[in-house]
């Protein structure tokens, strides 16, 4: 499977990113001109996590940022359902865990904090996987998600989506296994909801406390939330 539809099939997705995951962080790196980095330090900070915490990274994909955020001494799971990411990551030596995002296989209250990067907008139901990681996460614990927003600045939302998404594909041709997914991906970062949209959707899905903060002018966007006691 070359290319996911954007109906965000599970079992589609995951194929995409097996297909994908030889390679992966490094053509992450060229598409962001290396802001990735940023990104995911900007998500570690605002995450905080805590020596001793249990923190669950979901859509980990090679555990990049799980082995980020194991250096604060936090225990952290990376969880992925695509295979071939988390074997394209052994060598890191984490927990991995095989999951299904709207199906964890953890026990309620098992974490301190959640976070995901780049992977809510995947999901075949949003809400639904929002709200397992509520369950997963005890009360007071809290939430950070890192995903593909819109840009605040009129000018800049308009080179953004007319040319700087349009030039992922071709750029992907030169340096990833299977460049064609990533018109996939260029496509579900057209079709995802801005800031304030989802922080609503994140607020119907179990947490409170709901805010936001722009990363790149907004082409990234970090929702931080809590669970209610």
């Amino acid at each position: 499977m070359s290319r996911a539809g954007l109906d965000r099939n599970p079992r589609a997705v995951a194929a995409m990113f097996d297909g994908v995951a030889r390679g992966y962080d490094r053509t992450n790196t060229v598409l962001s001109f290396g802001l990735d980095r940023h990104w995911r330090n900007a998500t570690r900070r605002a995450l905080a996590p805590a020596p001793g915490e249990r923190i669950l990274d979901l859509a980990a994909g090679t555990g990049v940022s799980t082995a980020e955020f194991s250096r604060s001494g936090a225990y952290c799971v990376a969880a992925d359902f695509s295979l071939g990411m988390l074997a394209a990551g052994g060598h890191r030596k984490l927990s991995m865990v095989a999951a299904d995002a709207l199906r964890l296989p953890f026990a309620d209250d098992a974490f301190d904090g959640a976070t995901m990067l780049f992977g809510l907008r995947n999901l075949a139901d949003t809400e639904a996987g929002l709200r397992e990681m509520a369950r997963v996460v005890r009360p007071g614990g809290r939430l950070v998600i890192c995903e593909f927003s819109t840009p605040t600045y009129r000018p800049l939302r308009a080179a953004y989506r007319n040319l700087a998404l349009r030039a992922v594909p071709p750029v992907a041709r030169t340096v990833a296994s299977n460049p064609d997914a990533y018109v996939y991906l260029a496509e579900s970062i057209l079709a995802w909801p801005d800031q304030r949209e989802l922080a609503a959707t994140i607020a119907r899905s179990g947490w409170s406390e709901v805010a936001w903060r722009d990363l790149t002018g907004g082409i990234v966007a970090l929702h931080h939330a809590w669970k209610p006691y």
